[in-house]
């Protein structure tokens, strides 16, 4: 008895362990309701930098919010983009198939999306512990794509990083790149064919971008995503180049946070 009374004099005097954040966010852009999620830990009382996340073509989902908070940690405030809007949840692969075709069609429409899930995240400094100076964007597939296109659109962020995005940009807009550039590639990804990887990294030398291209021996496509494994032809979930890919996205995130950069 006296233990147990002990132990919970000990609970009520320590301090209450805060959990992650994850809290809907409601915005517009070009007249588009959308609905992301804004994640990070709150226990932590330092400013940090903010990152969009654009998830794969499934959306905001339980499991892309997992994802963020699993990258977010201590180090980042992350809003996970809404890029089809507020209750448009595709329930299977045919149905995020669709929505992503009407983005690659409308590559302005996407743009305007992801752009305006920065300025979304931009606007939440006073409110979520952000520092206001270091701003970044990651994607998972589709997501690869949406960041590579934030990148292109001249947004003003330090880096973009793509975890098997497709890389096919549009030739109607002109690239005008001022973030560092880091693509992270399944050597097998059977979605990117070798001329699209050539003419990708062509489009990155013409633009003058400070950009690097890994690519993971024996990975394919989603090898990032842990819920991946069979939810569509060609993607498998590989936990240790995962790993890798986690440890290079950090490793660029730091130096290109750095101070006087």
């Amino acid at each position: 008895m006296r233990t147990s009374l002990l132990a919970l004099a000990m609970a009520l005097a320590s301090p209450v362990q805060a959990a992650m954040v994850a809290q809907p966010l409601d915005y517009a852009v070009g007249g588009s309701k959308l609905q992301g999620m804004l994640v990070y830990d709150d226990a932590v009382a330092t400013p940090r930098p903010g990152i969009v996340m654009a998830p794969d073509w499934f959306g905001v989902t339980p499991a892309s919010v997992a994802l963020a908070k699993q990258i977010a940690g201590k180090d980042y405030v992350i809003l996970v983009a809404d890029m089809y809007g507020t209750g448009v949840r595709p329930g299977n692969g045919e149905e995020a198939g669709a929505l992503v075709g009407k983005l690659y069609a409308d590559r302005a429409q996407l743009r305007a999306r992801i752009n305006g899930a920065l300025a979304q995240l931009k606007a939440q400094q006073g409110k979520a512990p952000l520092d206001g100076r270091h701003w970044g964007a990651i994607g998972f597939c589709f997501g690869g794509t949406s960041v590579l296109d934030l990148a292109r659109s001249g947004a003003a962020v330090a880096g973009v990083v793509s975890f098997h995005g497709g890389l096919k940009g549009d030739p109607a807009f002109k690239d005008d790149i001022k973030a560092r550039v880091l693509v992270l590639h399944g050597a097998d990804d059977v979605y990117e064919s070798p001329e699209e990887i050539a003419a990708f990294q062509q489009e990155m030398r013409q633009a003058k971008a400070d950009w690097q291209f890994v690519s993971y021996g024996g990975a394919v496509h989603c090898f990032a995503i842990p819920t991946a494994t069979g939810a569509a032809a060609g993607c498998q979930y590989d936990e240790r180049t995962a790993r890798r890919a986690f440890a290079h996205m950090r490793a660029f995130f730091t130096e290109a946070f750095a101070p006087g950069q």
